[in-house]
C-alpha cells in the first residue's frame, strides 16, 4: 500500500474550486477558523463548497483503536466528499487522518480504492495555498512576533515550510523561533484523556520555551494543539494568545483592506 507521502495528488485543473471539511473542532469550540479559512481561500480566488452532510474524519476513534467505528465516519465522509472536487481541510491532523490513517485501516478493505480517492485529492490549507496554487507571499500587514508549533501530524509534508513561508512573507510580522520546536505539545487527541499527566507535562514543557521567547501570539495549523496549549496556559494563570494560521492570514488582510 502506497504511502501518504508515496501516494500521488489527483491533479487540481484549470477551475479553482475545494470542498471545505470544517471539522469538528471548528463546529465545536473555533467557528471563526472556519469562517477565516473560507475568507482566505476566497481571496485567493478559490469558490468554496460546504457539503452539509459532513461529520468528522474518524480520527477520535482510530486513534482509540476502534477502528470499525473510524471505518463507518470514514465511509460517510467519502459518500459526503464525492466527485473530483479537492478536500481542503484547516487541520494537520484531520488532513493527515484522510490522507494517510484511513489507508491503514482500510488496506484490507473492498472500499480501498475509494478511500485512497479521498486521499489523494484531500489537502491541508497552507499546502493547498502554496504548493497547489503556487502563492509565494501573503498580502497585508500583521504586527506581532509569533510562535509557530510544528504540530506532529505535519510533519514529513509540505505543510510545516507553506505556513512559515506564508507567515514569514507578512509585513510586520515576526516569526521567533523557540527552545524544543519539534516537541510535541502533548496532546495527541485521546493521549490526552488516556495519559492526563504525561500529556500536561508535556504542555508545560511546550509551553516553558514558548513563553522564554515571549512572543505576541501562538500560532498553527491545527487547533488541537492550540486548544490544549491554549487550555493549559489559561489554567496556569498565564494565558497566551492562540492564533490559527489562518485568522492571521484574514486578519493581515483586514489590517490593510484587503478582504474579499
Amino acid at each position: 500500500m502506497a504511502s501518504s507521502s508515496q501516494l500521488p495528488r489527483l491533479p487540481l485543473g484549470p477551475e479553482r474550486r475545494v470542498q471545505l471539511m470544517a471539522t469538528c473542532l471548528c463546529d465545536a469550540f473555533y467557528d471563526d477558523v472556519a469562517k477565516a479559512t473560507v475568507e482566505v481561500l476566497e481571496h485567493a480566488g478559490v469558490t468554496v463548497d460546504f457539503p452539509e452532510g459532513q461529520t468528522c474524519c474518524g480520527q477520535p476513534a482510530f486513534n482509540g483503536g476502534d477502528w470499525p467505528s473510524s471505518r463507518k465516519v470514514v465511509r460517510h465522509t467519502v459518500k459526503t466528499f464525492a466527485g473530483e472536487t479537492p478536500v481542503l481541510v484547516p487541520s494537520g491532523s484531520c488532513a493527515a487522518m484522510l490522507r494517510h490513517g484511513a489507508l491503514l485501516e482500510f488496506e484490507h478493505e473492498a472500499d480501498l480504492p475509494a478511500v485512497q480517492h479521498l486521499a489523494r485529492k484531500t489537502w491541508e490549507l497552507a499546502d493547498y495555498l502554496v504548493n497547489g496554487l503556487g502563492l509565494t507571499r501573503w498580502p497585508g500587514r500583521f504586527e506581532g512576533k509569533v510562535a509557530f508549533h510544528r504540530n506532529c501530524h505535519n510533519r514529513g509534508t509540505a505543510s510545516e515550510a507553506a505556513s512559515l513561508a506564508l507567515l514569514q512573507s507578512i509585513e510586520g510580522l515576526t516569526v521567533v523561533p523557540f527552545g524544543e520546536a519539534e516537541q510535541c505539545c502533548g496532546f495527541g487527541g485521546t493521549f490526552s484523556v488516556s495519559f492526563p499527566h504525561l500529556s500536561s507535562s508535556m504542555g508545560h514543557l511546550k509551553l516553558d520555551h514558548i513563553r522564554a521567547v515571549k512572543p505576541d501570539y501562538l500560532v498553527s495549523g491545527d487547533m488541537s494543539c492550540l486548544m490544549h496549549m491554549g487550555g493549559l496556559a489559561e489554567k496556569d494563570g498565564q494565558p497566551v494568545q492562540i492564533r490559527h494560521l489562518a485568522q492571521i492570514l484574514r486578519d493581515a488582510l483586514v489590517n490593510v483592506g484587503h478582504r474579499a
